[in-house]
């Protein structure tokens, strides 16, 4: 009989804290398109082999996953930034705000907060507490991460039939080359980041 090797990563920070969200957003370092969070909280019965930061997963795996944790979560919910917010509030506040309005979606109050980074603003009198690489320490941090990159990976790509110029539906909205040579060459879209450098640094070259 063949037994996973794959890491079983602990449903929450802390079992005696009660029900703790997880945390996590994606889309942060992209050029176009909102930045999204997810929150999750897990049963304590949780326990998936391999689950681990959504970046380090197939988009196959990923899509699995994410279908798990919805079916098996006590409560999850998902929140999106749009670029106009973003270019409004800066990136870091619009991360803080997408994980707050998913924390406002959730159908169960959680006792306590465990995020992903080492930067978060207090919601409400919920206990806290920032983990640094934490989608790759606790499986509730490592499960919003799934549906957070599933839904926004999602969202390009509708993006992307609008706005085809940009090649969405493979670079999500990432500084890739191609991206940026398409900005230079078309201009920027209204679902760029406009506080963003679009384009390098001429001066640079």
């Amino acid at each position: 009989m063949h037994l996973s090797t794959e890491t079983i990563l602990p449903y929450c920070s802390d079992p005696n804290l009660g029900n703790e969200a997880g945390c996590d957003e994606a889309g942060r370092g992209c050029l176009a398109g909102p930045v999204c969070a997810a929150a999750v909280i897990l049963p304590p019965d949780f326990a998936v082999p391999g689950l681990t930061d959504s970046k380090k997963l197939s988009g196959k795996r990923r899509l699995e996953l994410r279908d798990l944790i919805k079916a098996k979560a006590i409560a999850w919910a998902i929140s999106f930034v749009e670029p106009e917010e973003i270019d409004r509030m800066n990136i870091l506040n619009a991360s803080i705000m997408a994980m707050h309005r998913a924390l406002d979606g959730l159908k169960v109050r959680p006792d306590a907060i465990a995020v992903d980074g080492n930067r978060f603003k207090p919601y409400g009198d919920i206990p806290a507490q920032t983990f640094v690489k934490g989608d790759g320490r606790l499986a509730n941090i490592a499960a919003a991460s799934i549906p957070a990159k599933t839904a926004r990976d999602e969202a390009m790509e509708q993006l992307a039939a609008e706005y085809p110029a940009y090649g969405w539906d493979v670079n999500k909205g990432y500084p890739t080359k191609a991206h940026r040579a398409a900005i230079a060459a078309n201009g920027p879209s209204p679902c760029h980041r406009h506080s963003f450098r679009l384009l390098p640094d001429p001066t640079l070259f």
